[in-house]
């Protein structure tokens, strides 16, 4: 690693810590040559799954595209960023664990609805609503009924 201050190539680690729920590093170094310190992250780089849209269009995983859909079915909700977050985060990992290199969109959507509904019903609806293009107030019954079971 070098040093941001001299650019030296030789640095000691004094100190490491994980951070970010386990997923990172902290790490504090020291120059040694000017003895200057700074402080590092590491983390995984972990690679998304392609998604296969409904047309058969490969795309890659699209985590903005993610994050502005729940935004949109939470507007005016009471759910916070970390809850978010934390549902994006999960949606991430299960994506990951199927271990493929591809995902068809549908999985990214039901996975959405899945953290959807345990955040907020009426997102739940907002989302389902547009993901599952409702033609009529029928099928907006028929998804609260499921919702109430």
């Amino acid at each position: 690693m070098h040093c941001p201050f001299c650019n030296a190539t030789d640095t000691k680690v004094i100190d490491s810590r994980l951070v970010g729920e386990g997923h990172q590093v902290r790490r504090r170094r020291e120059c040694t040559e000017c003895h200057e310190r700074f402080t590092t992250f590491e983390g995984a780089e972990l690679v998304m799954p392609r998604v296969i849209k409904r047309d058969g269009t490969r795309q890659p995983f699209d985590e903005e595209k993610l994050r502005s859909g729940m935004l949109k079915a939470v507007e005016k909700r009471p759910v916070s960023i970390d809850q978010i977050d934390q549902a994006m985060n999960k949606i991430k990992s299960t994506l990951r664990a199927t271990g493929e290199r591809e995902v068809p969109s549908e999985m990214v959507g039901n996975l959405m609805m899945d953290s959807l509904i345990e955040l907020d019903k009426v997102a739940y609806i907002r989302f389902a609503s547009v993901y599952r293009a409702f033609e009529d107030v029928s099928e907006f019954g028929e998804a609260i009924a499921r919702l109430q079971k």
